[in-house]
């Protein structure tokens, strides 16, 4: 018999945030080297890992969350104007 995983409560609910981030920051890097000819477009989430976009996403999220947790501003409300 093999023992059924119960689903967990943070990253499924964490996850989805990740990859919103993800294609954020893809966008935006578009965006910038694209200049007029930026059209909006989305990547797949193989571009997404690939170009590291996952990744900086995660660390985003997770650190935003953390500090929400401390009560503390999230990283991109400190780098704005």
């Amino acid at each position: 018999m093999s023992k059924q995983r119960q689903p967990g409560k943070f990253w499924p609910w964490v996850r989805p945030m990740i990859w919103e981030k993800a294609q954020e920051l893809y966008q935006i890097e578009q965006a910038k080297t694209m200049g007029e000819d930026f059209k909006g477009i989305t990547a797949e989430r193989k571009e997404l890992r690939e170009g590291g976009y996952f990744y900086q996403a995660k660390l985003v999220v997770l650190r935003n969350l953390w500090r929400e947790k401390k009560g503390l501003a999230s990283v991109e409300e400190n780098h704005t104007p």
